[in-house]
């Protein structure tokens, strides 16, 4: 039956700083690093292995990925790295920390900006020092100035269906390293979640998502590895 597990890399900087981060470019902590590697222990461990890997385009996600892969002895395995994995584009909130935010905004509305599925925050601004639309790798791609959950949805399913959906029926194991919000988009995609209940589904960093898949890819279960 087709193997299938999404991880969320480690420990960012910005996660530390409590920052909104979306499309800018930051790097792990040593914490997201040992996170990194201890994910990766725990699969082989658990008796995991891939054939495949997918990624973002983002160095922390990268990053995340090649120590796991380091940690099961797989550097080796191809990997497929993609801008639809990103994680969700926070828009004119990027760099912000989110308790000022709340401070200067309101609790409620920052609420609604992080947690509704369909209201973007504001857009970015033209000219902001956290625009990524001129970066080498977003090249040819029309880079949002903000996204809802709704959004990155949107934009993570095609290559979900593309790629990865089609390795997996090929009888390929797979390992997608990605970002809270996209994972969140193929979560809600596979186990069938509501607008309400994937808001409410918490991936920490770290953590792999274990999907037992039936041959069609509907999952039989679901479940977070055990870390440490």
């Amino acid at each position: 039956m087709p193997q299938l597990v999404l991880l969320r890399h480690g420990q960012s900087a910005w996660n530390l700083e409590n920052r909104f981060t979306g499309w800018w470019d930051v790097g792990l902590t040593d914490r997201g690093v040992e996170e990194a590697r201890a994910a990766g222990f725990a699969l082989a461990a658990a008796g995991y292995d891939f054939d495949t890997c997918f990624t973002s385009v983002q160095s922390r996600a990268i990053k995340t990925l090649h120590l796991v892969l380091e940690a099961m002895d797989r550097l080796w395995l191809p990997v497929a790295k993609h801008w639809r994995l990103n994680e969700r584009h926070y828009g004119g909130l990027t760099g912000l920390n989110k308790n000022e935010t709340a401070a200067r905004h309101g609790e409620a509305q920052v609420r609604i900006w992080r947690r509704s599925f369909a209201v973007p925050p504001p857009p970015m601004e033209a000219g902001s020092p956290f625009d990524v639309s001129s970066d080498r790798r977003y090249a040819g791609v029309a880079v949002p100035r903000a996204e809802s959950l709704e959004d990155t949805i949107a934009r993570v399913l095609p290559f979900w269906e593309a790629a990865i959906a089609p390795a997996l029926r090929s009888g390929q194991r797979v390992l997608v390293v990605a970002h809270g919000n996209s994972l969140r988009g193929l979560v809600k995609h596979l186990s069938g979640l509501s607008d309400e209940e994937i808001l409410a589904f918490e991936i920490p960093t770290g953590t792999p998502i274990i999907y037992d898949l039936a041959a069609d890819l509907s999952p039989r279960a679901r479940a977070f590895l055990p870390v440490g």
